[in-house]
């Protein structure tokens, strides 16, 4: 491309931001948590309508995806479940084919009245939109499908086929970006914005949850030595779990994309329920954890392990020994994906592609970095012979209060976006 039509792009960019920032603040008021995501998915596959798209709008049915690789145990059933898939054809391809991809669902706000304002009224301070979702991730849905606005605004298109993926259940277990790869959308590449600071993700763990059951024997505190409380019959379990997460993470254990970061696994009893009454021992508790692994760890061995730590600690219970817990496996089931393993010449050609449109947008090297996070790269990645660039604004306090998303952030990782896309699809004049 001349360097006038670079110029462009970028310039583009900037004329359509407020447009963008609307956009961004109209995503932010849908209430998109698990289960309630039809009203943004039904906004979204409208708006890639306006803009010509050919749009996919479809049901994801479990029984469709439960034997493939990379399936997870469904949370919540998928009644009224939709992912949104829009593709802009070229007459003549040329370049190479892209996935733009990102999630609509967002996690829970937690109580209310923890946040500064309401988490789905966003609102915009000093450069930072505050909002559920604002961040994580979507700003980064707004980056992809205006990156693509600002082409078409020059009269563009990619020269190549690509596909921009509104998926659902990121935050729980991937399967909705499994049922794109099911679908038959491929490409020689993918790029998911998620929030981590402009820099390109070369490592991520994968994930583990797990779901556990104890009884207990009730009885009227009057006489709590004649029950069994089930609640403070997991508080050993927790212990357990502990110096197993510090055995996981011992220096010895770390792959080589890991050996800087100080705590790369980690655990997260994250939700735990029991008992009926308080003048009642509790004869039954739940607990969930939250358990990453390492890419390249057999994901069937680490689930082993965790099971068999809950059964030891069990074990050394008088009564959890004959009465012992009940682990199922619910939510992700998530295998690390590291893009750095990934020699092909499509990987090397795809980093080296945005890290030059990161350079010039943003007159700073590329940041390579690990997380300890998982996202929806892996399907493409492992499941899919796709190279995928995890790559996105920066955010703070996702999954916390007053989530919030840096415009100025936004704004660069757009126009880093739309020149990648220009430079590894080639561009055609849009009719």
């Amino acid at each position: 491309m001349p360097p006038s039509l670079r110029q462009a792009i970028a310039k583009a960019v900037d004329d359509a931001f407020p447009s963008q920032i609307a956009f961004l603040e109209r995503l932010c008021r849908f209430p998109s948590t698990r289960g309630k995501e039809q009203d943004v998915q039904r906004f979204l596959a409208d708006e890639l309508a306006a803009r010509g798209y050919d749009v996919d709008l479809w049901e994801i049915r479990e029984e469709e995806l439960r034997d493939l690789p990379g399936f997870s145990p469904v949370v919540t059933p998928y009644s009224d479940a939709f992912n949104v898939v829009g593709t802009s054809r070229s007459r003549s391809p040329r370049g190479r084919s892209l996935t733009l991809n990102g999630h609509v669902d967002v996690v829970p706000t937690g109580p209310v009245e923890m946040w500064s304002s309401p988490p789905f009224e966003p609102r915009i301070t000093d450069d930072w939109m505050y909002g559920r979702g604002a961040g994580d991730m979507k700003a980064g849905l707004s980056c992809n499908l205006f990156a693509l606005d600002a082409l078409k605004s020059l009269g563009y298109r990619p020269a190549a086929k690509c596909h921009i993926q509104f998926v659902i259940e990121e935050e729980s277990t991937g399967n909705g970006a499994l049922a794109c790869l099911q679908r038959g959308y491929t490409a020689d590449a993918a790029l998911v914005p998620e929030p981590f600071d402009e820099t390109l993700v070369m490592a991520q763990v994968g994930v583990l949850w797990l779901r556990v059951s104890l009884s207990g024997v009730p009885s009227h505190v009057a006489h709590a030595s004649a029950g069994v409380n089930a609640i403070e019959a997991a508080i050993p379990l927790f212990a357990a779990l502990r110096e197993l997460e510090a055995r996981w993470n011992a220096e010895a254990r770390r792959p080589l994309e890991f050996a800087q970061v100080p705590h790369p696994l980690n655990l997260n009893i994250g939700r735990i329920e029991g008992g009926d009454w308080p003048s009642s021992v509790p004869a039954w508790a739940t607990f969930e954890l939250r358990m990453g692994i390492y890419p390249g760890d057999d994901i069937d061995k680490a689930e082993a392990e965790l099971r068999a730590c809950i059964e030891a600690a069990a074990m050394r219970s008088a009564y959890l020994k004959e009465n012992p817990p009940i682990i199922v496996g619910h939510g992700f089931r998530a295998e690390g994906y590291s893009l750095a393993r990934d020699k092909s010449e499509n990987a090397a050609d795809a980093i080296g592609v945005l890290e030059a449109a990161h350079t010039e947008i943003s007159a700073e090297p590329l940041v390579r970095s690990a997380i300890t996070a998982t996202t929806d790269a892996r399907f493409f990645g492992l499941y899919g012979g796709i190279p995928a660039l995890v790559y996105g604004p920066k955010a703070e306090r996702i999954h916390g209060y007053d989530e919030r998303v840096f415009l100025p952030s936004v704004r660069r990782v757009t126009q880093s976006i739309a020149l990648f896309v220009a430079d590894w699809c080639g561009l055609e004049a849009y009719q």
